[in-house]
């Protein structure tokens, strides 16, 4: 699933999306789509604008204006595994963002969502998989802090909640929002803290150091454009070293996730 980095470019990109007239909407996928059926989101969005794109861990929303001018639902908008978005103008050049060919052109069947503006530009979520999920006003309540905005203070109240290894406490999207399987392995593995200690147990300097390794990853990701740009990931492999010290990298299950760690460095 994206993880923080890609939906916080996602978003971005949503951005070019704002303030153009919406003149029509193809929202007729109806798995995509559900529980709307075709023509309900359509039904409030034509006419109106797209007015600000919020993030929240890995959930995706527009604030939304009706062509009265009054405030309408929220547009959420979830890539799922492979899904990207497409933002174009009048032209079908992209607006900005996402520099990987969508393939929309030869394969207009995978953009199963699409909000034309009076411009002739266009939002498009492009989603070769059919994972992806459109919906009015998506419930974000049960979401934690965004990962991005969390304080060392908040993530050291969070995490000696509970005695569950601590990296089964940072997917938890409860606990803090945005950190997937790849983010917390490169996280944890920057902070040299093992995967399978128990988050109560952290002291607040092992918690200061995961809060500052956990920023500098998420700043690193956004900035060359998602988690697999880590440091470490391209070693969770067999026959993976460690790229910091050389030591093999251990490959176990935690918290009910696939996990790497290196044997010298994150032992317990």
């Amino acid at each position: 699933m994206p993880e923080l980095p890609e939906v916080e470019s996602a978003r971005r990109v949503l951005e070019h999306a704002l303030d153009r007239r919406i003149v029509a909407v193809d929202d007729t996928d109806e798995w995509v789509c559900r529980p709307h059926p075709p023509g309900e989101i359509a039904s409030v969005l034509v006419g109106g604008t797209l007015t600000a794109a919020h993030r929240r861990g890995k959930a995706m929303w527009c604030e939304t204006r009706d062509e009265h001018g009054d405030d309408g639902p929220h547009l959420g908008l979830h890539l799922g595994m492979g899904g990207h978005l497409v933002v174009t103008d009048a032209d079908d050049v992209r607006a900005g963002g996402d520099p990987r060919p969508d393939g929309s052109q030869g394969r207009p069947e995978w953009n199963r969502f699409t909000v034309t503006f009076d411009d002739g530009g266009e939002l498009r979520l492009f989603d070769k998989r059919r994972l992806g999920r459109v919906r009015l006003d998506p419930d974000i309540d049960a979401l934690g802090p965004d990962a991005e905005e969390i304080t060392a203070a908040g993530l050291r109240e969070r995490l000696r909640r509970s005695h569950a290894p601590v990296k089964a406490r940072l997917l938890d999207q409860k606990v803090v929002a945005g950190i997937g399987n790849l983010l917390a392995d490169e996280t944890l593995w920057q902070a040299r803290i093992a995967p399978s200690r128990p988050a109560d147990e952290l002291d607040r300097t092992e918690v200061n150091r995961l809060h500052r390794n956990l920023e500098r990853a998420l700043r690193s990701a956004i900035e060359k454009g998602g988690v697999h740009t880590g440091r470490v990931i391209a070693h969770r492999r067999a026959d993976g070293a460690c790229p910091r010290c050389g030591a093999p990298m251990v490959h176990g299950t935690v918290g009910g996730r696939s996990t790497w760690w290196c044997s010298a460095e994150q032992a317990r």
